[in-house]
């Protein structure tokens, strides 16, 4: 067993595969009382590979160590957003997405404008978000989809941006009626009524102190200047 802090909390996990070994790596750390334990046996991680033949043991211990950190979180008020995160001027940008929309491509497109040492993606795939103290963060961990693109760090939660695809470049803010189906289809919804009641206190949190925003837009320059011009929180 192996000892990560991920978004501030103390995970006790078995994992011995190597996609989850050099993810970990950045996340090791030492304490004497863990928060969350998971630990998926071998023979359960092989049972579950010969369920879903399209994926290695490894893919599985990746995926499915992940999904049980996400389903952990809700206790320490915070949940997963399908999203690429990019950092920015001390604020994390998320933008969200059906996959293949283009959310990397985008924030990909961030890096390349503003410069990589500027622009920092947190997260690629799947960054949490907690309420520490009060305020909101992102937190980058070892899950990251099929990228090995995500940071061992918090940073504020500036704005979350639901994306698609566009030939004509377009943002605009979108109520908290609005933004809570699309966050629901961009995070795991628990089943257990105690659980979606903690989900719903920790969204009603954030949307109530996050701008939330609809973008329309392709893969030029001008569409990221659009984002960033408007969605920036240290202009």
């Amino acid at each position: 067993m192996k000892k990560l802090k991920v978004a501030d909390i103390n995970v006790l996990i078995r994992y011995t595969h190597p996609t989850l070994v050099k993810q970990a790596e950045a996340y090791l750390s030492d304490f004497d009382k863990e928060d969350i334990v998971i630990d998926i046996p071998e023979s359960t991680l092989e049972r579950l590979q010969q369920e879903n033949p399209h994926l290695s043991v490894d893919d599985v211990e990746y995926i499915f160590t992940g999904a049980a950190f996400y389903e952990n979180i809700l206790n320490y008020n915070g949940f997963l957003l399908h999203s690429s995160g990019v950092c920015v001027n001390g604020w994390a940008y998320l933008f969200s997405a059906d996959s293949g929309t283009g959310k990397s491509t985008h924030t990909g497109l961030w890096q390349k404008y503003l410069g990589e040492d500027t622009a920092k993606i947190i997260n690629d795939d799947k960054p949490a978000i907690r309420i520490v103290d009060g305020k909101n963060y992102v937190y980058g961990t070892p899950w990251s989809g099929k990228t090995d693109m995500n940071l061992n760090m918090r940073m504020p939660l500036g704005g979350i941006v639901f994306l698609e695809r566009s030939t004509e470049n377009f943002i605009h803010p979108i109520t908290t009626q609005e933004a809570i189906p699309k966050l629901f289809q961009q995070t795991l919804r628990p089943h257990e009524a105690s659980q979606m009641n903690k989900l719903l206190d920790v969204l009603d949190k954030v949307l109530s102190e996050t701008p939330i925003y609809r973008l329309g837009c392709d893969m030029s320059r001008e569409a990221v200047e659009l984002s960033f011009n408007t969605i920036r929180r240290d202009k």
